[in-house]
């Protein structure tokens, strides 16, 4: 799909390919998303650029993701898309600047996208006359999904820790059921906030090498440009620091519920444990009355029956409470 945004009275109205080509307006955004060959095609013509594939998207190494050709700057980095649901994805998104006019390739819909769009069409929208604004302003949405991500993976987190903290009178096989399900918890928020990370690495990296290369060929940003590239900076950074507190925290929280799992399984086998000590005096009491002996005393006793009992109970009262005494039950 390719939609066509041009600038009216400095605010962003999308065309259709027909109108874009009888309009004067020049392009300030070709948004190919899922683009068929013929659209790629299209835009490469218009532009004399070589759009990356799918595959190229994907690099990992940074010289094929930022990088100048055709007097033009291709910029990839990784967006986060599908953070409302519990898998969330790393998609490639590559921003493409020549001139004023910007194309973005994708082969996802990260809703920050939406996002712009509606904002961006509004009578009141932000002013939007190079497609550099654009981009600054897809980052700025996506910092802000992402700054929400965060703030809502902080509730659950705290959630999660007070749940693995609380005080239960529950039996010991609920309380190890509970914690096996906030393990799986914490696994889906530590691979969200992995996702977060590396989104926002990838915002930093792109805006430094914009910043770089507008050095190098001499083009002087506007200051309202200027600015806004150094809040993404500063709120990449931060929001960086953040999922890096929230993973410590993730991290503490998976040891701290192994060891309480560890501490559940520990106490049944020391119940086990007591129970074995317990029951062993009488078990050997009962074992030297069940022996086939001639000559046993008390076998002619009438009072035989019940000393021996006597004996098996009096043997397994004695270390009950002196476990009992010692705290060990």
């Amino acid at each position: 799909m390719l939609r066509i945004y041009k600038s009216q009275n400095n605010h962003l109205a999308l065309f259709d390919i027909l109108n874009s080509l009888a309009s004067p307006e020049p392009v300030i955004w070709f948004d190919l998303f899922n683009p068929s060959a013929e659209e790629t095609r299209l835009v490469e013509d218009k532009l004399a650029i070589a759009i990356p594939t799918r595959d190229e998207m994907q690099e990992i190494e940074l010289s094929d993701r930022l990088y100048q050709e055709d007097g033009a700057e291709f910029m990839t980095m990784t967006a986060a898309a599908k953070l409302d649901s519990d898998y969330p994805a790393k998609v490639p998104v590559t921003f493409i600047l020549k001139g004023t006019c910007l194309v973005t390739v994708r082969h996802a819909d990260p809703k920050p996208f939406q996002v712009y769009v509606n904002r961006i069409q509004k009578p009141n929208g932000a002013a939007c006359d190079t497609g550099e604004l654009v981009m600054l302003g897809l980052l700025e949405a996506m910092i802000d999904r992402t700054a929400d991500a965060l703030e809502r993976a902080g509730n659950e987190v705290d959630a999660i820790s007070r749940e693995v903290f609380r005080k239960s009178n529950a039996s010991a096989t609920k309380k190890t059921r509970d914690l096996q399900s906030l393990i799986e918890q914490i696994g889906q928020k530590g691979d969200l906030l992995t996702v977060i990370r590396e989104s926002l690495v990838s915002v930093g990296r792109l805006v430094a090498y914009h910043v770089a290369t507008e050095g190098n060929t001499q083009r002087k940003a506007a200051k309202e440009s200027r600015q806004r590239i150094k809040l993404i900076q500063r709120d990449a950074a931060s929001l960086g620091d953040h999922a890096l507190f929230l993973s410590n925290k993730i991290n503490f929280l998976l040891d701290a519920t192994l060891g309480l799992i560890n501490l559940e399984q520990n106490q049944i086998i020391k119940i086990f444990s007591v129970a074995a000590v317990v029951f062993l005096p009488p078990t050997l009491v009962a074992s030297v009355y069940g022996m086939n002996f001639d000559v046993m005393p008390e076998l002619k006793w009438q009072l035989g029956y019940p000393y021996a009992l006597s004996m098996m109970v009096l043997s397994a009262l004695l270390p009950f409470l002196y476990f009992k005494r010692r705290g060990w039950l």
